[in-house]
């Protein structure tokens, strides 16, 4: 099946852990493929940084919660400018801060955060298959078990804990040097432990794809995404996949 041929509606979920590449992997196969984008990330991001904003003790989960149940959250998903806005403030940047990285694991435990940010990131997924993209690609923990189980393809992106580390260290330092790495292994990994008590997202369950990006570059890692979509909704359909 020629990616030309897809069908419409069509709900893609990529999970994964820090550093996997699958925000930006799939902001790019939304914008090839025509569809919204959901960071999910993004929206425990913004909560957070709404919570320390507000003065909220993160220890506190009841209030930590209540706040986020009260959080007046704008998602964008056109993958060409996916904003991000608290209120009427743009925190697209402020959110990607180190004192965001670092608190972000005390909010996304709280499980009751996780059920409203769960319910609200339904809503959007739905809301997306009849939006003018007629389809979407979201991203996260939990997106191809808990948030979309009913995905038309369903993703788990991995790398080794190597290459994570250091496409992070490019991202946040703009070099991988040892010393750009040790900087980096407290974010990713922590945050990976932390978030794996509520989560799983490093072995793909039943009917998840798991891709291996190690050993590709970004270009590649976005090929295999859109060949597995190709192979999966073609094998679906009955049609021939288009190598």
């Amino acid at each position: 099946m020629e990616i030309s041929e897809l069908p419409r509606p069509l709900v893609i979920a990529v999970d994964g852990p820090s550093g996997s590449g699958k925000s930006s992997v799939s902001r790019e196969v939304a914008r090839r493929l025509g569809l919204e984008y959901l960071d999910t990330g993004a929206m425990y991001r913004a909560a957070t940084w709404s919570v320390l904003e507000a003065g909220v003790d993160l220890a506190d989960q009841a209030a930590v919660a209540q706040a986020v149940r009260d959080l007046d959250l704008r998602m964008g998903t056109d993958p060409a400018a996916p904003g991000v806005h608290v209120g009427s403030t743009d925190v697209a940047g402020p959110i990607r801060e180190t004192r965001i990285s670092s608190q972000v694991s005390a909010v996304a435990t709280n499980l009751e955060v996780r059920a409203e940010l769960k319910r609200r990131q339904r809503e959007l997924i739905e809301g997306a298959r009849d939006g003018v993209r007629s389809g979407v690609v979201a991203e996260g923990r939990d997106i191809t078990t808990v948030v979309a189980p009913d995905a038309d393809v369903r993703i788990l992106l991995t790398a080794s804990e190597e290459a994570r580390l250091a496409r992070r260290a490019r991202e946040l330092h703009g070099a991988a040097e040892a010393h750009h790495l040790e900087a980096t292994r407290d974010q990713v990994l922590r945050r990976d432990r932390d978030d794996a008590t509520v989560s799983s997202f490093h072995v793909a369950a039943d009917g998840v794809l798991q891709l291996d990006s190690s050993e590709l570059d970004f270009e590649q890692t976005v090929q295999a995404v859109l060949q597995a979509i190709a192979a999966t909704v073609g094998t679906r359909q009955g049609d021939p996949v288009s190598r």
